[in-house]
């Protein structure tokens, strides 16, 4: 099979990619209104107000476009072969010698591009940006005494200042709390000298308040310095839980990279990495999941594309990029819950996809 591209190859490549396109712009645009209008409830907490609003959502543009791109991908993919198929072009391309396999390869080979843009996103700019927007979300809301750029989360209450280098929200038989990880709190004296620093292993908001694990304190007299332990302790603080926790990272947020740190983090420490490991495979998956959806969707165009109109294409698209969403979520939970490999769990819903495509696709040919 020659490998360079022909005229019918970059043909059907350009018609897929401007399908693709249009169809990733409507869904992001459907999907930034809807977001801002669900962003209308928070305007009026503290500094939040309309400018941050539309600030932050469109600081999580490429997040979102990377998530809806998938979708994106196979619907657009399904509606541009199907308008081929409709108007007799496919037959023609048949007609001069492009095979299905040829068609496919060219399919594959416009959606590469894009993929790859995506994965390059969604390692670099997409994470990024989103740390970004949250950090302007989390200081507008509490009165900027919450921030989260660099360094990990900083946050004010009074004379206290707190420093947490990160922390998720974990839930647990029907408990939900907040927890950071290596905060230090600093303590000054109402003239501005520093009191005392206390390192904290595990900082915990629970309903009945602070706990915190593992102390260490130095305290500054006038003329000595004394370091006391503490295995645990109350805090008595008002410091919001909720505006912490949009300043702590949330593992669908970060790059594949920070996610092998925090695994990495989690196991040395004996904490639970299991939430890190799905997002941190979902990663690797991520462009093998965008290209093999689509060729499966390949043989639709053969066959029940070519008398339908656009409705028909559209909720075929939609139908089949749902079934496979639902059926991979399905294979994760059973993962989380079975303690089996994230691995299997995600390609094991793409096999299943290819085999039955390959069946219809065998079956069309016959």
């Amino acid at each position: 099979m020659r490998l360079m591209p022909r005229i019918h190859d970059i043909y059907v490549g350009k018609t897929v990619l401007a399908t693709v396109l249009l169809t990733w712009a409507v869904l992001g645009g459907l999907d930034v209104m809807l977001a801002l209008v669900s962003e209308f409830g928070d305007i009026g907490k503290g500094k939040y107000g309309l400018v941050e609003a539309f600030a932050y959502i469109g600081l999580s543009v490429p997040r979102r476009m990377y998530y809806l791109f998938p979708y994106a991908a196979v619907i657009g993919s399904l509606m541009a072969l199907g308008q081929l198929a409709a108007t007799s072009e496919l037959t023609a391309l048949r007609a001069v010698g492009l095979s299905r396999r040829r068609l496919g390869i060219a399919v594959a080979g416009a959606l590469a591009i894009l993929t790859a843009l995506m994965v390059f996103s969604g390692e670099s700019l997409s994470p990024w940006t989103q740390q970004r927007a949250d950090a302007l979300k989390s200081a507008a809301k509490s009165g900027n005494a919450v921030v989260a750029q660099y360094s990990g989360l900083w946050a004010r209450e009074g004379e206290t200042i707190l420093n947490a280098q990160g922390g998720q929200e974990r839930e647990r038989n029907g408990d939900r709390w907040l927890e950071l990880h290596d905060v230090t709190l600093y303590q000054f004296a109402d003239d501005g000298r520093l009191k005392s620093m206390a390192f904290v292993k595990r900082a915990e908001h629970r309903p009945g308040g602070w706990l915190l694990r593992d102390v260490t304190r130095t305290h500054f007299d006038d003329r000595s310095v004394r370091r006391e332990q503490i295995a645990q302790e109350r805090w008595n603080s008002q410091l919001d839980s909720a505006a912490l926790s949009a300043g702590t990272e949330r593992p669908r947020y970060l790059s594949a990279m920070d996610l092998r740190t925090a695994i990495q983090y989690r196991l040395r420490n004996g904490l639970d990495a299991s939430e890190f490991e799905e997002h941190y495979w979902g990663r690797w998956f991520y462009s093998i999941n965008v290209l093999a959806l689509c060729l499966a969707a390949v043989p639709f165009a053969f066959g029940t594309l070519r008398s339908g109109g656009m409705g028909k294409r559209l909720f075929i698209g939609i139908v089949f990029a749902l079934g496979f969403w639902l059926l991979q979520t399905q294979f994760v939970k059973l993962a989380t819950v079975y303690k089996f490999d994230y691995r299997i769990a995600y390609l094991l819903p793409t096999v299943i996809m290819l085999g039955v495509s390959a069946f219809l696709f065998k079956k069309r040919s016959g």
